[in-house]
């Protein structure tokens, strides 16, 4: 079993930043891939950013390319989601999850075993 929780949510003005922390306990955090995915109002859950468990290899929606960066530090059970140039359409709650069912990490919501709770992000124009 692994406890997810997401922090660092908030109000901000489009252009600004935030960083979203997920801190892990349990079973060891190292051996999961661990993803953030977000949800809006009326809309499915999606894939955001991904780490794979070493932390080298990272993925991204493109709508969020070059503005987000996903991050781990395994010594702390944590992994972050630096949120830069933030648009009204980033307005969700964020999750993040881990999974063990692809080692290269998947961007489908149903590979993962465990979630957080979410963070509400919103961005006001």
């Amino acid at each position: 079993q692994v406890q997810l929780v997401e922090s660092g949510g908030g109000l901000v003005q489009a252009g600004g930043s935030l960083r979203l922390s997920c801190a892990a306990s349990g079973r060891s955090f190292s051996g999961y891939y661990m993803g953030w995915f977000r949800q809006a109002p009326g809309k499915e859950r999606e894939f955001v950013a991904g780490i794979s468990r070493s932390g080298v290899i990272t993925s991204y929606a493109d709508n969020v390319k070059g503005r987000f960066t996903v991050s781990r530090d395994n010594a702390k059970n944590t992994t972050y989601l630096q949120m830069n140039r933030l648009k009204s359409d980033d307005t969700a709650v964020y999750y993040c999850g881990a999974t063990t069912a692809n080692p290269y990490g998947s961007r489908n919501s149903r590979d993962y075993d465990y979630w957080g709770q979410g963070t509400q992000v919103t961005v006001s124009s």
